[in-house]
């Protein structure tokens, strides 16, 4: 078990398509919302749904298939690592991001 030590499995859906943009001459980032559902029954012994909404990144090759396969809608399976950062914005505010840095993406959706 010391081998894992930050690892993040997630399967869901995309909320929109990715935004995927290039970085200098030749490095992409490719950008996805991935939504995750929990059900349970509550006291009353309704049916509840909750969703989850994950802030996912992929680099490199990984963006490429991002950017030619995925779609709003998409069920994926990701794999990676949660990073964690900050930033100051325009106003001096610090902000704070947690996202999933995507080692491997798995399309679970049948091509239409």
């Amino acid at each position: 078990m010391n081998a894992v030590k930050n690892k993040v499995q997630l399967i869901g859906n995309l909320g929109q398509d990715p935004d995927v943009k290039t970085i200098g001459d030749d490095k992409k980032v490719a950008h996805i919302s991935v939504a995750t559902n929990e059900n349970y029954q509550n006291a009353k012994g309704e049916k509840v749904t909750e969703t989850q909404w994950h802030s996912v990144v992929a680099w490199g090759k990984l963006a490429d298939i991002v950017e030619k396969y995925l779609v709003k809608g998409t069920e994926v399976v990701i794999e990676g690592k949660l990073i964690n950062r900050n930033y100051t914005d325009k106003q001096g505010v610090k902000k704070y991001i947690t996202e999933i840095q995507a080692n491997e993406i798995l399309i679970l959706t049948k091509k239409a």
